[in-house]
């Protein structure tokens, strides 16, 4: 096949477009690209406070796993160093690839952030900061229930679906193009679809992504401010970040807080230091995050089975492996991962652009990985 994306213009076959960019072998070229296919919203650093990386380098030895995880760019640090670093599809360690839903734990830090200055009430209502969902199923959720994936709203998160909400969730995102005659619709406008619940809010764990992209209006509300402002001053900026950060917005600019946050590995490594060193979120928050989460309704939810039963909670946005050395993490479809072991001093930031959404394989492979990599620094 040709080169994705080359020549002016390049050949059709070649193209990544909405209709495809997830798919391989587009998402090689798409997922580092982003922004040349979907609206966004800038993510701005701070050039004079950037966090030094020194290297350290140390052999890891685990070159057939990133292969195995279809890698394309590790990042780990250890004590605040830069002991291993690989690239590959076309990355370097200039090159912005999308989060997925690491974008998600990026928003619970924020809300953690907001939470401590008092701008966010996490026991409030989300339909009374955003009335206009009074008559949804959120009516009577918390922004603690949709924080944690613990909101009754009726929702299948089908990845391979042709058709229905998610695909109607997707369309409002800019994420995939609009049928022959469809009108444009918006983010905002998308959740007063959602009128039905399947359980009651504050039971089992159960992921749905809209939920996200919801607390981004709640915080936008609360604060007064756009999204992408917030996460610039409050989050992006303390953690050091090298590079501005962007995240992908609908056609009226509501930002894609689910999945759309775009980032060098070095500095999503940078923000996993940051919690480390205390210098996002406030530590009271990453504590509640490792020690509060309720493994019962992990249990009750349907990732069980995709992490082979691994002992994980789900909580403010973040999966956190137990134990005596807790590990939070942010998890992406199609490979991404942010794992922090803050006793441990560790941090192992992966990007990836695996085949399938949700792979029952590549997912325990992935986690093993990071795994094995806190376990030797650990170690050593």
């Amino acid at each position: 096949m040709t080169k994705l994306m080359q020549g002016f213009p390049p050949a059709a076959g070649s193209q990544a477009t909405l209709a495809n960019w997830r798919s391989p072998p587009f998402s090689r070229w798409a997922f580092q690209h982003v922004r040349e296919l979907i609206p966004s919203a800038d993510i701005a650093n701070d050039p004079a406070k950037v966090l030094p990386l020194a290297p350290a380098p140390v052999d890891l030895g685990v070159e057939d796993e990133l292969a195995a995880t279809d890698t394309d760019a590790l990042v780990v640090l250890h004590r605040g160093k830069l002991v291993y670093e690989r690239y590959a599809n076309g990355m370097a360690a200039d090159t912005p690839h999308i989060l997925m839903s690491v974008s998600k734990s990026m928003l619970g830090l924020l809300a953690g952030v907001l939470a401590e200055k008092g701008v966010l009430d996490l026991e409030r209502d989300v339909t009374q900061i955003v009335p206009e969902l009074a008559r949804t199923a959120y009516r009577g959720a918390s922004v603690r229930q949709l924080l944690d994936m613990r909101a009754g709203i009726l929702w299948d998160e089908d990845y391979h679906a042709v058709s229905g909400p998610i695909v109607e969730y997707r369309k409002s995102t800019n994420w995939n193009p609009l049928g022959p005659g469809e009108t444009p619709s918006d983010l905002r406008s998308f959740f007063e679809k959602l009128k039905e619940k399947d359980a009651n809010h504050g039971e089992r764990f159960h992921y749905v992504s809209p939920n996200t992209d919801l607390l981004g209006w709640v915080i936008e509300r609360a604060a007064g401010r756009r999204y992408a402002d917030l996460m610039s001053e409050l989050v992006w900026k303390p953690a050091g970040a090298e590079r501005s950060a962007y995240i992908t917005v609908d056609r009226l600019g509501a930002p894609r807080c689910a999945g759309g946050m775009c980032a060098t590995a070095r500095d999503l490594a940078r923000v996993g230091q940051a919690l480390i060193d205390s210098r996002v979120a406030p530590k009271a928050w990453i504590d509640d995050i490792e020690s509060n989460g309720d493994p019962a309704a992990w249990q009750a939810g349907p990732f069980v089975e995709l992490f082979r039963g691994a002992p994980i909670h789900y909580r403010s946005k973040w999966y956190v492996l137990r134990g005596a050395t807790p590990a939070p993490f942010g998890f992406g479809v199609h490979g991404q991962i942010l794992l922090v072991d803050r006793r441990n001093q560790v941090v192992v930031a992966k990007f990836s652009s695996q085949e399938l959404p949700l792979d029952a394989q590549r997912i325990p492979a992935t986690l093993a990985l990071a795994e094995t990599i806190r376990n030797r620094l650990a170690a050593g």
